[in-house]
């Protein structure tokens, strides 16, 4: 039987059964350790974190409340932490079961905008009484939120009547939507707030690679490809390469003194302009260094990168 995973609270014992290491059948015991975990696996993150032990061959397990009822699928560990698993929540998998049994794809509502979390320093910047909601960082020409009037530099509070928090939550908000749903925007520019009505356009793959930011959890960064809005917002002759968006204390990347706003040119001197390009330039980063040519405020330096 499915459960409902948003009743799922913090504390809650939980069990986990799955396959590990080819043991099959076996049962672990924890608790939900908490919800709503961002783990860098891209913009939809929103995974349940437990202590019930996970190992490699639990993925696509269930996690089971102790009414017996599957409240997520096993999905995740922490290769360095003992005790930290991730699970996604059973309601997303209902979600996206029902429109593979509708249509055959999962359809997901899109924006048009690139986001980032509310620094207190930015915060201060735009006038904000709170370190809270969505700074949109770029606004994608011709999509829903620039035909409604949304701008660089506004800050969503609000989407769909709901409270947005912080950058991680309103990419599951939009995604949650159907393409074609009117959705309210509330938004704060320079100081005022102001609403919008904009309605919602299909998030295609070419789209999702150009303007959405994509997580990289083995570095630490988050990174995009760079538009041409973006590049002239960064002051770069041509768009080229991809931006990072943001950078995770003690993380590989900040080690190496890689900050937001950093473009990669280059990595082993070849050219990355796409986020793909970056994922499969360093798919092998974990076994040797990468070489990477890094755009910084008009100057180009070299930086070597690997994880830990």
């Amino acid at each position: 039987m499915l459960g409902d995973s948003n009743q799922l609270e913090q504390g809650e014992p939980v069990l986990a059964i799955g396959n590990p290491f080819g043991l099959s059948e076996t049962v672990t015991t924890g608790i939900v350790s908490a919800t709503g975990r961002v783990i860098g696996a891209g913009p939809y993150d929103n995974f349940i974190q437990t202590d019930a032990s996970i190992n490699p061959g639990n993925s696509g397990g269930p996690l089971f409340n102790y009414s017996g009822e599957v409240v997520g699928i096993n999905a995740a560990i922490v290769a360095s932490g003992q005790g930290i698993g991730f699970a996604v929540p059973i309601n997303t998998a209902k979600e996206i079961l029902l429109q593979l049994k509708d249509k055959g794809r999962v359809t997901r509502g899109w924006l048009g905008v690139t986001i980032q979390n509310v620094t207190p320093e930015l915060a201060k910047s735009f006038k904000l009484e709170e370190e809270k909601g969505a700074l949109v960082a770029d606004v994608s020409e011709s999509g829903p939120a620039s035909k409604a009037g949304i701008q660089r530099g506004d800050v969503i509070v609000e989407f769909n009547g709901q409270p947005v928090e912080n950058s991680q939550v309103l990419p599951q908000m939009v995604a949650g939507l159907m393409p074609g749903t009117d959705v309210d925007v509330k938004v704060i520019r320079e100081g005022k707030t102001k609403m919008f009505k904009v309605k919602l356009e299909t998030l295609e793959e070419e789209t999702m690679a150009a303007s959405e930011t994509t997580q990289r959890a083995r570095l630490g960064i988050t990174i995009q490809t760079v538009t041409p809005e973006l590049a002239k917002g960064l002051g770069m002759e041509s768009a080229q390469g991809v931006a990072i968006t943001s950078v995770e204390p003690g993380s590989p990347a900040a080690d190496a003194g890689l900050r937001r706003g950093d473009v990669v040119l280059e990595v082993d001197q070849k050219p990355v302009n796409t986020v793909d390009e970056f994922k499969e330039a360093t798919s092998d980063i974990s076994s040797k260094p990468a070489l990477m040519l890094v755009w910084r405020q008009g100057s180009t330096y070299f930086v070597t990168l690997q994880t830990k």
